[in-house]
Formats: C-alpha cells, structure tokens, sequence
C-alpha cells in the first residue's frame, strides 16, 4: 500500500501542531506501509476476531482499503471541508458492511498499535495524543454521517438483473431494478456486490441518468483476476440478485451554468459519458458537449452505435472516435486519446470530465493542465480515489 500524498508545504508553515506530527508519522511508515497494513489486520483479527465477517474471505485485492483511508483522512487533517467531504461519503459508505459506532474503537487500537511499532523513530506520547485526538475525530465524523443517512436512505439496495447484453467478448451491459427508490445524480458510480463472491464490492458508474421506470444499467468490463467483473460479465443472468451500495461520486454536471462540456470516455468509460449527455438533455441545456470517446479498436468502440443516434438527436452535441492501435471506424482519429483531445483544441470555455482506465485519466489530466485549463474545471472519479471507499 502506497501512504497518501500530503497536501502540506515543504516547509510546514501551513500545519497545525497535530498535522506535523501526523505528517513526520505518515513519512517515516511509507516505505514500510505494506508491513504496517498486515500488523495491522492481524493486531484487529486477533484481538476482534468477530470483526472478520465484515471482511472480504480473500483479502488480496481490499486488504489495504481501511488503513489507506484513515490515513488518507488524516492526511487532509487541516482541511476541514475537504475532510467532512470525503468522512461523510466513508461514514454513508460503510453502511452496507454492516459497521456500526461500536467497530470504531477496535479499528482505532490497531491503527495506534501499527503505527507505534513502525513509526519508530517520530513515535511518542506526544504523537500518539495528536493521532488518538485525529481518529476520534475522523471517526465521529463518519459516524455522525451514516446516523443522519440512516434516517432517509437504507444501507444497502437488492437489485434484480433484467436485462444482460454481451457486445463484446469481455464487457456486458447489466440492466437492473432496484428493490426500492434509489436515487442518483448522472455521473456518480455505486458499489456492487455479487452472490458469486460475498462482501467482495467493486464500484461501477451508472451509464445513463436516471429513468422514470427507475432501471439502473451499468457498463462492466471483465479485467484479469477480476472475480466479480468476470462474474458480472460471465455468470449474471436476469432474475440474478445484486446488491448495491449508495450512490457516490463528483462527476456531476453544473446545471447553474452554460460552459461547454468536454467529455472523454475510454472503453467502458463511455458509460458515465452517455449518463451525463442524457442529463444535459433531460435539462433542455442547448450548451455545447464535445465527446471523445477511445479505444483499441473499432471493434471495441462498443457502443458507437448508442452515442452516434445521440448525435443526431441533438445538434449541440458531437461525438469524435479515437482509436489508439487497430482498425477504426470512418472518420475515427488515430493515436491516444489525450493526444487527440489536445490537436483538437482549444477548450478555453469547456469544463472537463473525465471516465476511464487510471492511466487515461492521469494523462488526460496532464494534457488539458498543459493547455491551460484550471484544475477545478477538470472533474473525475479516478479509480484510485474510488478504491479507498471499500472497508478491507
């Protein structure tokens, strides 16, 4: 596990007193975090054994997710906004594993114990009272979070599969219904469970805005060792149970201005893209939406057919192709899609948004950054950031 990235100067004139020694913490155990995060688990395991259930049976893939994100909050520990932001989705997350106020204090012990083992050398009385005054805190702010949730939303939704389309040979479209109102923004993502592999949740972005026959489809792609992608995209048929966690997620459209949209979809990115297309629609919007969307190949452009027919149902929208190795289609463009966002530039009077594999989305971002769009008009949920929500 990699520990969070401080947001603190060099120089350490913009923290508080428990924020340096949080951060002299957070330095001295990063290149150890891989060790810090297995003593801690087996220090919670040990000591809480019943706390077990709550966790996936395979820990390869979410061992790191808990102790990432405590560290990730404490991180932004003098940012108060921030830090009630990104608390109050974990507190509303974590619902749906069945944690309850009284887990808090367990987690807490063995983050302390994990910390004073491998944070040697920066490690005191002093120290530890700014990270027991830091989790209380955190975790008041989560737990305050998931009370007033429980008052209007359940924990978790029952979803049935209506409907299951292979276009591809490794990504299906799943169509499901809800057991109950589940409402969301386009752009967001949910986390969902399988019967195949229990308390194993992957976030998937919801690839339309919302229905009036209230149906949820989702774009998934199979990835290697992906259990519950493969499941999803392999073994879901109608009539499958699903479960699904709150909705979640920033890439929303501001509806209070006329910016122009710049979307960039790869592969199954496309999904979230069309949601937000939709949305501008269902708001009688006539801004301009630029969608570049990316593949390997033609063949992957999957859904090209959807977003083509969406073209010529509104005038103010445009749809590129972009395909990075294999044959295309007519007209497509050739090369990386950020590479190709930038040739077709420029983007002074568009906000962006962004869906697709971590490394597009990176580049992306590094590509409109160089060509002078401000960082707060480039919004996405990147795969990273969408991970520290898991609890294992």
């Amino acid at each position: 596990m990699d520990a969070p990235a401080t947001g603190w100067t060099e120089n350490g004139t913009d923290r508080s007193p428990d924020a340096t020694l949080i951060h002299r913490t957070l330095t001295e155990i990063s290149p150890v975090a891989d060790q810090a995060t297995s003593y801690f688990y087996a220090l919670l395991f040990i000591r809480y054994p019943d706390l077990r259930d709550l966790f996936p049976v395979s820990m390869d893939v979410q061992r790191d997710r808990l102790l990432r994100a405590i560290l990730t909050a404490a991180d932004r520990l003098d940012d108060p906004d921030a830090l009630a932001e990104y608390l109050g989705e974990l507190g509303r997350g974590h619902r749906k594993y069945g944690t309850l106020p009284a887990h808090y204090p367990a987690v807490g012990e063995a983050l302390l114990g994990a910390l004073s083992r491998y944070a040697t050398t920066t490690w005191d009385a002093e120290t530890e009272a700014a990270w027991v005054r830091a989790y209380t805190a955190i975790s008041q702010i989560m737990i305050d979070a998931a009370a007033e949730d429980e008052q209007r939303a359940p924990a978790r939704w029952h979803a049935e599969v209506v409907s299951h389309d292979l276009r591809t040979r490794d990504i299906a479209i799943l169509t499901v219904r809800p057991d109950q109102a589940y409402p969301y923004l386009a752009g967001q993502y949910a986390a969902m469970e399988t019967p195949w592999w229990p308390r194993n949740w992957r976030h998937y972005s919801f690839a339309s805005a919302p229905r009036p026959d209230g149906l949820l489809t989702f774009h998934i792609k199979a990835v290697p060792a992906g259990w519950v992608s493969s499941a999803l995209v392999y073994r879901a048929r109608p009539g499958d149970i699903l479960r699904l966690g709150p909705p979640t997620g920033s890439m929303t459209v501001d509806h209070s201005t006329h910016t122009g949209l710049l979307c960039l979809g790869g592969g199954t990115g496309i999904g979230p893209i069309k949601a937000l297309v939709e949305d501008v629609a269902e708001h009688g919007d006539r801004r301009p939406v630029e969608v570049f969307y990316g593949a390997r190949s033609g063949h992957d452009l999957y859904d090209i057919d959807t977003m083509m027919r969406l073209q010529k149902t509104y005038p103010w929208l445009e749809v590129r192709t972009v395909v990075s190795t294999g044959p295309g289609t007519e007209g497509a463009l050739k090369g990386l899609l950020p590479e190709a966002v930038r040739q077709c530039g420029p983007w002074h009077e568009y906000d962006a948004y962004l869906s697709g594999p971590p490394g597009m989305i990176r580049s992306s971002v590094d590509v409109l950054r160089g060509i002078g769009m401000p960082a707060e008009r480039i919004r996405h949920d990147c795969v990273e950031e969408m991970t520290t929500t898991g609890p294992a």
